[in-house]
């Protein structure tokens, strides 16, 4: 009776713990996780990646790089693994002991099967399918750390041709690491060796998200050659950003063999819009692209033009990373707080008419020769049904690319008027469009004006 009862009692506490763990936050009972196109640590803190790539597979011996970028600033490495299908595989031992490191350096772990890259395109490249076999042959391992790991399922999975199935392929994959009990954040890379010209991941990622059960599936672009122009750079992470879907910048360079990339619009645009991003990479590359080591020969008392870039320029890590709060650190403000309040907008004198609005101009992120500008229109004491914007610019500016609104230019002057879907704001209410701009010499902030249609 006695042994029958423990066991009911025993019993009862498991269902107990159950609930009590069915009860708890997403956060809290798993690792990373995606809400309104943001990524979240395991507290519930938005995490936005700054780091790097680190080729694991082919210098295994380069243990020490974990501890190098770290202390450089980074937040996150994203691991180069092999399946053994191109290179030497490896083993559960090697990607615990990857894992580890990564912990030991408060850095986050990205892993990457590396062997997909230009499948159907490259001799030797494998699926994703036989990714996903190596993933859950790694499942032992990767069990638990679900706060600080995230898994990459294939490096540039499709070179340019037969990537059709890049969609239906990615779905079937997350789909098999879900069933084979996988809880982590899963990345999905773009096919076209990761660069997505023909925007087939731009425009089925929201079918491959969908096909998370659990919903916590982000993309990663590769940025080289192709994303040579500031509007082609906000043009491809904004319409990511317009649809509440996660996008990261999983590999970019300042050069490269296929053109010329235009990094700083790339760092300027992923700091305004919180996108994460990981240059490419630490050191060991050949085949031409050795300009692409951060480090040269892994010292990192020996940054290269790249790598004093990456780290300590304009909107480059030592600037911007974050440390994820699962750590437990206490991460610092993102902007330094100034030494003297900065000075408020004065209000006016009277307030709008009924039925008016007003604008406010900001430029939310400046580069050499451009800059990203936001404008809020806020109704006045009742709604509106469509408003107007319009600037004058003093200073030769000039505007390349907009979004959320439809703008025109005459000579210095600028017009902005709602679209379809952002006209209609309830009194006090407020919405926002974006801009892509140009300028020389100085930037000024005109003032704005805005009336009701």
């Amino acid at each position: 009776m006695k042994t029958r009862l423990s066991a009911v009692a025993a019993a009862l506490l498991a269902l107990l713990v159950a609930v009590l763990a069915f009860g708890q936050p997403a956060h809290a009972a798993a690792g990373f996780s995606v809400a309104n196109g943001r990524l979240y640590d395991a507290n519930g803190t938005e995490f936005v990646m700054r780091g790097v790539n680190h080729a694991h597979t082919w210098y295994p011996q380069q243990t020490s790089s974990f501890a190098d970028v770290k202390a450089l600033g980074a937040n996150t490495v994203r691991v180069v693994l092999s399946s053994g299908d191109r290179w030497t595989r490896n083993t559960n031992a090697d990607v615990a002991n990857v894992i580890s490191l990564c912990k030991a350096n408060r850095l986050i772990c990205v892993l990457e099967v590396h062997d997909t890259t230009g499948y159907g395109e490259q001799s030797g490249a494998i699926t994703l399918a036989r990714a996903v076999d190596y993933w859950l042959g790694l499942a032992d391992v990767l069990a638990g750390q679900e706060r600080y790991v995230i898994v990459n399922i294939g490096n540039e999975p499709y070179g340019n041709q037969n990537y059709g199935s890049w969609a239906t392929d990615n779905a079937d994959a997350i789909k098999r690491l879900r069933a084979g009990g996988l809880t982590h954040t899963i990345m999905v890379d773009a096919p076209n060796w990761g660069q997505d010209w023909s925007f087939t991941m731009r425009d089925n990622a929201a079918s491959v998200f969908a096909a998370d059960p659990a919903r916590n599936t982000v993309f990663s672009v590769h940025m080289y050659g192709v994303f040579d122009t500031a509007a082609e750079i906000s043009d491809y992470l904004g319409r990511f950003r317009s649809a509440g879907l996660p996008i990261v910048v999983g590999e970019f360079g300042f050069n490269h063999s296929d053109g010329d990339p235009d990094e700083d619009t790339i760092l300027a645009y992923s700091q305004a819009n919180g996108i994460g991003w990981l240059g490419w990479s630490w050191s060991g590359n050949g085949g031409g692209v050795e300009y692409l080591d951060l480090a040269t020969s892994f010292n990192p008392a020996n940054l290269s033009t790249w790598g004093q870039r990456l780290f300590d320029g304009a909107n480059g890590i030592r600037q911007t990373a974050r440390e994820a709060s699962v750590f437990g650190g206490t991460p610092p403000p993102t902007t330094p707080p100034p030494t003297t309040p900065p000075p408020t907008t004065p209000p006016p004198t009277t307030p709008p008419p009924a039925g008016g609005c007003t604008a406010t101009y900001t430029v939310t992120g400046q580069w050499q020769g451009g800059f990203q500008g936001e404008v809020r229109v806020t109704a006045g004491a009742t709604p509106v049904t469509g408003w107007t914007t319009r600037w004058t610019f003093a200073n030769g500016q000039s505007v390349s690319q907009t979004w959320n609104a439809t703008l025109t230019s005459s000579g210095a002057t600028v017009t902005a008027r709602n679209v379809d879907y952002n006209g209609r704001l309830a009194a006090g209410a407020s919405t926002t469009f974006g801009f892509i701009g140009g300028w020389t010499g100085s930037n000024a902030r005109p003032e704005v004006t805005c009336t009701t249609s």
